[in-house]
């Protein structure tokens, strides 16, 4: 299996990459990053590409792809509607159709957040931004995956870009295995998450296309069929 991860310098990116890269059914890991990473590894192939409104640069390298995990995305914190819509909706449609038509059959991963709304009533900008994606990614012929991650704990050297974030989650990190015994169904994983990815590709269409913590945390500790 041949996978593009995008967004692998983040949090999420960083456990979608760390799936890819210990699974042995996963043959060639493609990043596409606007800066080299300093990982190596034998399947990892980088990227380099900085225009994400635009992938005709690198169309040919889209081909014959049999999943991509879109992790890319920005903190709506100090953005006001019209750059956080660019990256959230336009950085991603953008992507989706690029990659159905070099790969039609292609299964779609889009890393969402528990709250998006798909109604566009919201008074709150981002979750109004978030639905409208999943919308349109849903509207689409292409096998698409919406990740809806509540709490996310980074795991295994994964770390958010946001201070506030790295910062909230240091302090979050020792609490975590008493939040997995208490309430389990609200939390979850940057592993889990990428492991949840690499099942949903089996799928080939099937389950729920809409997915919470329950659902990628039962998807995690699926062995492949």
């Amino acid at each position: 299996m041949r996978v593009i991860v995008f967004g692998a310098s983040g949090m999420v990116g960083h456990g979608a990459l760390r799936a890819c890269l210990l699974d042995d059914t996963v043959t060639e890991v493609l990043a596409v990053v606007r800066r080299p990473l300093t990982i190596q590894h034998p399947k990892l192939r980088q990227i380099v590409h900085t225009d994400f409104d635009d992938y005709s640069a690198i169309q040919e390298e889209l081909k014959d792809l049999d999943a991509c995990f879109f992790c890319l995305g920005v903190s709506a914190l100090g953005l006001g509607e019209e750059a956080y819509t660019r990256v959230t909706h336009g950085y991603t449609l953008a992507a989706a159709r690029a990659l159905h038509a070099a790969s039609p059959a292609l299964t779609f991963v889009y890393v969402s957040s528990l709250g998006a709304d798909t109604t566009g009533t919201s008074r709150q900008m981002w979750t109004r931004v978030k639905g409208r994606t999943e919308n349109d990614l849903l509207a689409t012929s292409m096998n698409a995956y919406m990740f809806r991650p509540g709490y996310m704990q980074p795991v295994a050297g994964a770390s958010s870009r946001t201070p506030l974030y790295r910062a909230l989650y240091r302090v979050t990190a020792g609490l975590y295995p008493l939040l997995r015994r208490i309430a389990p169904r609200h939390v979850t994983t940057t592993d889990a998450v990428g492991q949840a990815m690499l099942t949903v590709t089996r799928l080939k269409g099937a389950g729920p296309h809409v997915l919470h913590n329950p659902d990628i945390n039962r998807l995690a500790t699926e062995q492949p069929s």
